[in-house]
């Protein structure tokens, strides 16, 4: 064989082709050896965290929604109350900006306007007196200007009062009221962050399956993206086996196969093809001759179609694909 070995090669033997006679014939027969596989799923937690309880085993069982592990960090609980805390400020400050000004504050905001009003009148009416009397030359100069400039800021105070208690009755802008959405908004989201990143700390079983690894304790610290268990979907086992390029053009995905166990009895399971794969192997792929073409492999994965709790990952088997380039399905499918 030609070309550079792939590393799946220690799992997988060539599949042979004895030879190629009438479609149907014993010289028909197409045969390969592999493995069983399964999926793996590692679970690892997103950041650095200190494991406080593995609840299962390698071998366990598990189901789909199962807590395998719960993992914690030292500033994590108090990161939660924190940004609680802040979403409650937030939420208090945009209630109080959409229900406007308080009763109370209505009232004392038309207190201080009449009594700014009153103030006013009272020092123009003491300006104009002094304005009279300053006429008459009874009075100096320095005291008319006097009366006429706290005639005036009296009248600055009621234009004020007056204005205050408008913003109170037209109640809170837009804008503040806008700003404070956004700002609870912001509060929300950080929380909702930090409740995530605690949730990422429980690993949960996504399919149901078997541990395959343990790899933590409880005390120990696991790395971001650092498994601390395997799970195999053990439902869906397959195998991958290689067919040489002269031949896999007689395959199609959903053909039939029988995968029959090397060890022991030899249980045969039923199988069908799950998938080719459109890029060759073995050979370089540059340059190739004629006869050098028969040396490129393409890879077949067949899952097992009715799997029981026997057919353990890494059992070698035997795989005879059926009904080789008829087209035909088995009833079993």
């Amino acid at each position: 064989m030609k070309g550079q070995i792939s590393r799946r090669f220690w799992k997988l033997l060539v599949l042979g082709l004895p030879g190629l006679g009438a479609c149907g014939s014993a010289s028909d027969e197409l045969l390969g050896h592999g493995t069983i596989e399964v999926t793996e799923i590692h679970l690892a937690p997103m950041v650095a965290a200190r494991v406080v309880d593995i609840r299962v085993d390698e071998g366990s069982d598990v189901r789909k929604g199962d807590t395998l592990a719960t993992l914690t960090q030292t500033d994590l609980p108090a990161s939660i109350a924190a940004q609680a805390g802040r979403v409650a400020t937030a939420e208090a400050n945009l209630r109080d900006l959409e229900s406007g000004a308080r009763p109370e504050e209505l009232k004392r905001a038309r207190a201080e306007r009449d009594m700014a009003a009153a103030e006013a009148d009272r020092a123009a009416r003491e300006a104009e007196r002094v304005r009279g009397l300053a006429a008459r030359d009874v009075v100096s100069r320095q005291q008319l200007d006097n009366a006429e400039t706290a005639a005036h800021v009296s009248a600055e105070r009621q234009r004020a009062a007056e204005e205050s208690l408008a913003m109170l009755e037209a109640g809170t802008r837009t804008q503040r009221v806008a700003g404070a959405r956004a700002d609870l908004t912001t509060t929300r989201a950080t929380l909702a962050m930090i409740e995530a990143r605690a949730r990422d700390l429980v690993l949960i079983a996504p399919i149901d399956g078997r541990i395959l690894g343990r790899f933590a304790d409880p005390g120990e610290v696991v790395g971001p993206n650092v498994a601390a268990l395997t799970l195999g979907e053990t439902n869906r086992p397959y195998v991958r086996v290689y067919v040489r390029a002269d031949a896999v053009a007689r395959l199609a995905v959903g053909d039939s196969a029988t995968i029959t166990v090397d060890a022991g009895q030899g249980t045969k399971y039923r199988g069908r093809i799950a998938a080719i794969n459109p890029k060759a192997e073995f050979t370089p792929r540059v340059a190739l001759t004629e006869s050098e073409r028969a040396d490129l492999m393409f890879g077949v994965k067949v899952e097992v179609v009715k799997p029981d709790p026997r057919l353990h990952p890494g059992l070698w088997v035997t795989v005879r694909f059926d009904d080789l380039g008829t087209g035909k399905r088995p009833e079993w499918q």
